[in-house]
């Protein structure tokens, strides 16, 4: 009996090994991508192996880093440094899926796995971080640094991976150690929860509508509203959401301002209150930096962020955003009386500009001043002659080409995959193209990495995958997807950032593409929205999508000459964000009334008067669950890097084929292998100014502003 019972427990043992060792076979990420182009096979993913991937994921690295610590060799830059970087590549497989997939295509389970992950990573990587035994073979890497004979990119990895673990709290002792630890996890947590609630309130909002309350909307906008009531089984109504696209277009053209006004209080008071609010969240992310920064002897977040950028202090920071609003400030200010001297004409009675009301009477304005109306421009920017416009300007700068690739497996119906090559026929990468909303999709546009560059020990060069994601007008019954000149701009940015991964050319992939100083990160993207105004590149594909007719030169005509329209106004809304940003991060204490503290914030750059409910900071994802905390103000420090390197193209021709080498040789294919000075005084042969930008924008420097502010030029040039 007893022997047949000892049989049926090996038995039962055997069939739990045999079902474990069936999950594993199963699980897709167990093992690589035996897939076109090693890409990821989303059609064998579901949810459930998201969790178990990342679990196995995490205790390999900690054997790879057992291993490193326990080596019984001295530490070198190989078996340490190289070792480190190497390490973790199963719990990248699986993590660069999941998070891009959980923007792009979320669930409530994705959202609740998200919850446990993001906890269980931050502890990872702290215990990676605190690792004593680690830091020490590191730190004894880098203190013979001078005598390694190392290549520039090796040192900028021997340096980046010191520089990572002494700012992760390596060097910090005893309970300092243990608050890193702690504080670490809790603004891991919160910044998942901060990003969940902007998405998930977002999908709340359904606004309906009847047929006396379209005025002066477009067709394509009530078509759209349209389709998503009948959808909804209220034929004959109309639905509006606060999506991106609809919200842009409804506060741009409704003559109805009682509801634009609720458009607009609908849209800003999100997530300030009721079950998605993140009023405390967001004042208790800030202050938990406040307090790991005050871990490594820094007064504020912002000084301790800004070490590693170009701006280099808060202070740099500050001044730019302060000689920008100097700048201006007088455009912006001759503009608003422009607009309310128009609309006061135009109502017969006078007319106090509000938030709600900017789009509007700008757009009308606009349209009288120059016969501009985006409306009539949509016709030529069909999405497909867009996709081959855009991907064109790569092929004329670069020499790129882009095929789609059915064989590689996406994520959504809407997404498609395309082969790179390069002018020589070799391969270059992947690039996914994802553009519609959906209830599973956050708002905005970003550019992400679902495999990133690197060289490995035996010289083969793995290839990036990357994808880009938007959210641009959905197409209709009778229409297809055709985008404003605004969209066709966030295309060309976002495909800058996609080709600064893909044109990457790096030995590691830590230091590929993007892994750049954040203010220079943007340098290639907003460099590509300067060919929007170029009738160049509109010649190459803006073509009438009924009739297959260019795009007329005098519609061409009206993109440049609206180019400077607004400028003031578009420069002071950005350096508002710019300005609260580094407000929440420059706090010595919590912030106890985070609506005085914003308007406080914005103060310096307002333009209209504060509206009670209405609060920018609780959706503001940028920087509390993104990666731009005290670095919003990147975007204007880099739109003067783009404005000053395309006056290089404007001088020696806008495809030339010397000046876009150069371009792609120092900026896009080195990555974070240098000082992003040193690589962009490579191209351009000098330091920048804000001439450029201001002589593009239609605006007078004042004389005491001669160029950024110092020390952009850092002493590692």
């Amino acid at each position: 009996m007893r022997k047949i019972a000892l049989t049926f427990l090996i038995l039962c043992i055997n069939m739990i090994h045999a079902e474990q060792k069936v999950e594993d076979i199963s699980n897709p990420f167990f093992t690589e991508f035996e897939t076109v182009h090693n890409t990821i096979p989303f059609d064998r993913i579901s949810n459930k192996d998201y969790e178990p991937a990342i679990d196995r994921g995490m205790q390999l690295q900690n054997s790879e880093i057992d291993a490193i610590v326990n080596s019984p060799e001295e530490p070198t830059f190989e078996n340490t440094i190289v070792a480190l970087e190497r390490s973790g590549s199963d719990l990248n497989r699986v993590l660069n899926a999941f998070f891009p997939i959980l923007s792009a295509l979320s669930d409530d389970e994705m959202m609740e796995i998200s919850l446990r992950v993001s906890a269980k990573l931050s502890q990872h990587s702290t215990g990676i971080s605190l690792n004593e035994g680690l830091w020490k073979r590191i730190k004894a890497v880098y203190d013979k640094k001078d005598g390694l004979s190392l290549s520039p990119e090796d040192e900028m990895l021997l340096s980046t991976t010191y520089d990572s673990f002494a700012r992760q709290g390596a060097e910090l002792q005893g309970e300092k150690r243990d608050a890193y630890r702690k504080l670490s996890a809790q603004l891991s947590d919160l910044t998942t929860k901060f990003g969940q609630n902007v998405l998930k309130e977002l999908n709340t909002y359904e606004i309906w509508l009847t047929a006396d309350d379209l005025a002066g909307l477009p067709a394509s906008s009530v078509e759209a509203a349209a389709l998503a009531a009948r959808e909804k089984g209220r034929d004959g109504e109309y639905l509006f959401t606060l999506a991106q696209p609809v919200y842009t277009a409804f506060m741009k053209y409704s003559d109805r301002r009682d509801l634009r006004e609720k458009f607009y209080k609908l849209y800003s008071s999100r997530n300030t209150k009721g079950e998605y609010s993140n009023m405390e969240i967001m004042t208790s992310i800030a202050d938990t930096r406040r307090q790991i920064a005050n871990l490594f002897g820094k007064s504020t977040y912002a000084d301790y962020k800004l070490e590693k950028t170009m701006a280099e202090t808060p202070e740099n920071v500050n001044k730019l955003l302060q000689q920008l609003a100097e700048a201006y400030r007088p455009a912006q200010l001759r503009e608003f009386e422009e607009i309310v001297n128009f609309a006061s004409a135009r109502e017969g009675a006078p007319v106090k500009l509000m938030p709600w009301d900017y789009s509007y009477y700008a757009n009308k304005l606009k349209e009288e001043k120059y016969k501009y109306d985006e409306e009539e421009l949509r016709p030529y920017f069909e999405l497909n002659n867009v996709i081959d416009g855009v991907f064109g300007l790569a092929t004329r700068l670069y020499g790129l080409t882009f095929e789609h690739n059915p064989a590689v497996s996406v994520y959504h119906p809407d997404v498609k995959a395309y082969d790179v090559k390069d002018a020589d026929g070799s391969f270059v990468g992947v690039i996914y193209t994802d553009f519609f909303p959906r209830e599973s999709k956050r708002p905005g546009a970003w550019m992400t990495n679902f495999r990133e560059e690197w060289i490995t020990a035996g010289g083969d060069s793995v290839r990036p995958h990357v994808s880009i994601v938007m959210n641009f007008t959905k197409p209709t019954g009778s229409k297809p997807s055709l985008l404003t000149p605004y969209e066709v701009e966030t295309f060309l940015h976002e495909f800058g950032h996609a080709l600064h991964g893909l044109l990457a050319a790096t030995k590691y992939s830590s230091l590929s593409g993007t892994n750049v100083y954040r203010d220079f990160v943007e340098l290639p993207s907003q460099f590509n929205e300067n060919y929007l105004t170029q009738k160049e590149f509109l010649d190459g594909f803006a073509r009438h999508y009924l009739t297959g007719e260019p795009i007329p030169q005098n519609l061409v005509d009206k993109i440049v000459n609206t180019s400077q329209f607004g400028a003031g106004y578009a420069c002071l809304r950005q350096l508002a964000f710019g300005l609260t940003d580094m407000a929440w991060h420059m706090t010595t204490a919590p912030v106890a009334d985070p609506v005085a503290f914003e308007n406080e914030a914005m103060a310096p750059v307002s333009m209209f008067d504060e509206v009670e409910g209405c609060l920018f900071s609780p959706q503001f994802s940028h920087i509390f669950s993104g990666g731009y905390a005290a670095g919003y103000y990147s975007y204007k420090w880099a739109e003067v890097l783009d404005a000053d390197a395309f006056s290089v193209f404007l001088k020696n021709g806008l495809f030339d084929k010397a000046t876009a080498d150069s371009f792609r040789e120092n900026v896009l294919t080195r990555g974070g292998t240098e000082h992003p000075m040193t690589l962009y005084k490579r191209f351009r042969g000098q330091e920048p100014t804000i001439d450029a930008l201001l002589e593009r924008d239609g605006v007078k420097a004042p004389a005491e502003i001669p160029s950024l502010p110092q020390p952009i030029h850092s002493t590692k040039d």
